[in-house]
């Protein structure tokens, strides 16, 4: 029986050399624009309201202008967030093609 070796790896954009955008993160704003809610996203992907609170943070921190506006009627996307996450979804669908094309022949 032959052994299968794959090509494998981990997809982020990267912002000032610091890890930005990911799988995760990506899924958590999606859930935000969904669910209108941090704490309801968190709920759904299994993790801590901190833990989804300060990844939100983090992001709005790093990038130019927030990602997810919170208030009290709940939270959304901003435009920017919307077009990083059409970015990402770009991106790595190139880098998955890639890594197919380069386990070719292995």
């Amino acid at each position: 029986m032959k052994t299968q070796l794959k090509a494998d790896g981990r997809f982020w954009l990267t912002l000032e050399g610091k890890n930005f955008l990911g799988r995760g993160r990506i899924e958590l704003l999606q859930r935000i624009r969904e669910t209108g809610s941090i704490s309801k996203a968190a709920k759904e992907m299994k993790m801590s309201y901190k833990a989804a609170w300060d990844t939100v943070d983090s992001m709005n921190s790093a990038w130019q202008s927030p990602l997810v506006d919170s208030g009290p009627g709940g939270s959304r996307l901003t435009e920017d967030a919307e077009r990083l996450i059409a970015v990402f979804q770009k991106a790595e669908a190139r880098y998955t093609a890639f890594m197919l094309k380069l386990t070719d022949g292995l």
